[in-house]
């Protein structure tokens, strides 16, 4: 922000009605606010730069939500390509008898009797 408000914000500021005002006013904190308390700066002067701040802070978030728009579809690009990847066919090697993983021992598991037989066998 510089010390003089630039031409074109005078020249809005006088186009502004009396809410528009009131509005940009309410939204004026800090130094400008005080500086035009004292009397230092007239209250078009406060106006004007107030108005400068907030295209300025418009055009920061403009730039911001541009690069985080940028990274997510580069990022959604990214897992697309991943998704085309994974549905194209990969070719595979036949495998011969040698390279053929050894098959695992199965361990000893206890068998249960199937719950039907223990019903019928309680019954009789």
């Amino acid at each position: 922000m510089t010390k003089a408000s630039k031409p074109d914000y005078l020249a809005k500021v006088k186009e502004l009605s009396r809410i528009e005002i009131e509005r940009l006013l309410s939204r004026m904190g800090g130094k400008l606010d005080r500086r035009m308390e004292k009397g230092k700066l007239s209250q078009e002067e406060a106006l004007a730069k107030q108005l400068e701040l907030e295209d300025e802070q418009l055009q920061a978030w403009r730039k911001v939500m541009y690069s985080l728009k940028k990274k997510e579809e580069a990022k959604l690009a990214k897992e697309a390509r991943k998704k085309e990847k994974a549905k194209t066919p990969a070719k595979k090697a036949k495998t011969t008898e040698k390279e053929k993983p050894a098959a695992k021992a199965k361990t000893a598991t206890k068998t249960k009797a199937p719950a039907k037989r223990k019903a019928a066998a309680k019954k009789a």
